[in-house]
């Protein structure tokens, strides 16, 4: 089943490739969305596809890249609106 994912990530997340590390795991499982640095800190991530693929890629974001600490995820299930033709940092 199709869903939606919105999630927020703080801890060490911006300066050290996250939003490529995001970008790079979302396109390998087919997900689609987008991923963006807060002027606070944290990163923002949006991104639709299958529901067991985005629970999966949800546990790789909480890991990150090597240079990353993920202290937190923040995430919800929503249904999917679409518009997302494939998965795209925002600067």
């Amino acid at each position: 089943m199709q869903k939606r994912l919105t999630c927020q990530v703080t801890g060490r997340v911006q300066l050290v490739m996250f939003r490529d590390f995001v970008t790079r795991e979302a396109r390998s499982l087919g997900i689609n969305g987008t991923v963006k640095n807060n002027p606070d800190g944290s990163v923002s991530i949006v991104a639709e596809g299958d529901e067991v693929v985005l629970h999966a890629f949800l546990e790789l974001v909480g890991k990150g890249p090597i240079l990353a600490r993920v202290d937190k995820v923040t995430g919800e299930l929503s249904e999917p609106l679409g518009g997302f033709k494939n998965f795209d940092i925002l600067y």
